[in-house]
C-alpha cells in the first residue's frame, strides 16, 4: 500500500504519506527494492538500494517514485496504468561476503531461490534479487547473465570478482482493481 500510495501522490504533486504512528521497522534503517510490473508479468520498472542507509520507510518511497519515474529503461508511469501494476518490495538483509577460489566455489555457497547476489569487479557492480531464479535457475546462466548485466566480461584481464548474497523478505501487491 505504501509503495502505491507513494507514486499515486507523487503523480499528484504532493507529498508521500505517512503512517502515524510509524512502525518501529519503518523507522529503522533498511533497504529495498521496488519491482513494478504489468499484469501479463512483464517488467516496468525496478530500482532498489543494496545497503540499508537511511529509514526504511524513507528508502521505500524513494525508490517506489524512482521506479516509476525514473528507471531509464522506461518512460515514466502514467496515472492510468498505476491501478493495473503489480507492486513488489524485497526488503534486504545485509549482504554477507563471500569468498571462493573459482565460480564453482562461488557457486556452492549460493542456493537458488533464496540468495540474491552482487558482484564486483572493480568498477563494474550488479545485483540480481532471489526472484530472478524463476527466469534463470541455472546457477551458470545466472551468474554469467549477473556477470553480463555488470559488464564483466571473462576475457578481459581486470579486478578480481568479488561476491555478496543476501535474502530478503517479500511484500507483494496486487493491482488496485483486484
Amino acid at each position: 500500500m505504501l509503495a502505491r500510495a507513494s507514486i499515486l501522490t507523487a503523480l499528484q504533486g504532493v507529498p508521500p504519506p505517512s503512517p502515524d504512528p510509524l512502525p518501529d521497522y519503518l523507522a529503522a534503517p533498511g533497504a529495498c527494492f521496488v519491482t513494478l510490473n504489468r499484469a501479463n508479468g512483464q517488467l516496468r520498472g525496478c530500482i532498489g538500494s543494496l545497503e540499508a542507509y537511511r529509514p526504511l520507510i524513507d528508502d521505500l518511497i524513494h525508490n517506489a517514485r524512482a521506479a516509476a519515474f525514473e528507471d531509464p529503461r522506461f518512460p515514466p508511469v502514467r496515472q492510468d496504468e498505476l491501478a493495473s501494476l503489480y507492486i513488489h518490495v524485497s526488503v534486504l538483509e545485509p549482504a554477507e561476503e563471500l569468498y571462493f577460489q573459482n565460480e564453482k566455489e562461488l557457486l556452492d555457497q549460493i542456493q537458488p531461490g533464496i540468495h540474491g547476489v552482487i558482484i564486483q569487479s572493480g568498477w563494474h557492480r550488479a545485483t540480481f534479487l532471489p526472484s530472478v531464479w524463476e527466469q534463470l535457475p541455472e546457477p551458470k546462466e545466472f551468474l554469467a547473465a549477473l556477470k553480463l548485466k555488470a559488464g564483466i566480461r571473462d576475457h578481459e584481464i581486470g579486478m578480481p570478482l568479488r561476491a555478496w548474497r543476501y535474502r530478503v523478505s517479500e511484500h507483494g501487491e496486487t493491482t488496485q482493481s483486484s
